[in-house]
């Protein structure tokens, strides 16, 4: 049978942290004895990203590793650790639609909409692009985030499908070979921070005691609704560094909720729509627009 490391309940939010003591028994009978939630909802929940099982590396591996479990049927050992991390609300949220711009067949390309996450939690994944790319891409590849996008914003990202592909845009990415570029929309008239014909402004101001560097390019500025659209290419990837930036210098992002001026109830206005690189797997220059 299993035993309940440390167990900590809330309502509608439950862990569980289950050592396994018998050989042989599988992960959703352990999952659901522990929980008293029937077979098809763990099943569900499993799949859904919210358990882990921790186990002992093979001879020449690390000791330790965790990883997540999907597989309800999945045959455990004795010494292994699951981990459940149950919660109602992450898991009866559905998922924002993502639209495929490319496959490349080693990655592809994809617009992330609003509201879709990069990265997953201990708490589940199915609502971040990387398992959106599992589920409907045909044939189906595992995924693996080259970059991220904030989750309000929206726009080109590009997911890999083998490690190897992901390692190569890492790399391309560290050594600023991607050109990556924003549609912003501001509040307030960017155009005033310019003197004589400039529309270009560098913006270099650390982020988090680290080098980040943005080129904002104005595009244009409406009077009435008091709101100028921006171009922005960056050449660092430092956290919120868009919306960072622009909040510093009096332009904060339209519907940013975290560094905005609360002024707005429109979605945030932050926008990937630019990919320019040379390919790691073709060595073909590739260029994608929103």
């Amino acid at each position: 049978m299993s035993k309940i490391a440390n167990t900590k309940t809330q309502l509608r939010k439950d862990e569980y942290h289950i050592l396994v003591e018998i050989e042989g028994t599988t992960a959703v009978d352990v999952l659901a004895e522990v929980s008293i939630l029937s077979k098809q909802k763990v099943k569900q929940a499993m799949q859904k990203g919210c358990v882990w099982l921790e186990k002992s590396g093979e001879q020449g591996e690390k000791k330790q590793y965790t990883q997540r479990l999907r597989r309800a049927k999945k045959v455990l050992a004795a010494g292994e650790t699951l981990h459940f991390y149950y919660d109602e609300g992450i898991l009866n949220t559905e998922p924002a639609e993502a639209v495929l711009i490319s496959d490349k067949g080693d990655y592809s390309i994809w617009h992330k909409p609003s509201g879709m996450l990069s990265q997953g939690s201990k708490w589940g994944d199915h609502c971040t692009i990387y398992r959106w790319a599992e589920k409907h891409l045909k044939p189906e590849r595992p995924a693996f985030i080259v970059h991220r996008l904030d989750r309000a914003a929206s726009g080109l990202i590009i997911i890999a499908h083998k490690k190897q592909t992901a390692a190569a845009f890492g790399k391309l990415f560290q050594n600023h070979e991607i050109d990556k570029r924003y549609r912003v929309s501001v509040e307030g008239d960017f155009s005033s921070i310019f003197e004589g014909d400039e529309t270009n402004k560098t913006i270099d101001s650390e982020i988090d005691n680290k080098p980040a560097v943005s080129h904002v390019v104005f595009i244009n500025y409406d009077k009435k609704s008091d709101e100028s659209i921006v171009e922005i290419k960056i050449e660092t990837g430092r956290k919120h560094q868009i919306r960072k930036h622009l909040f510093e210098n009096g332009f904060p992002v339209v519907g940013d909720r975290l560094y905005g001026s609360g002024k707005s109830l429109k979605n945030l206005k932050l926008q990937a729509i630019s990919l320019r690189f040379v390919c790691p797997v073709s060595g073909l220059k590739e260029e994608y627009r929103s």
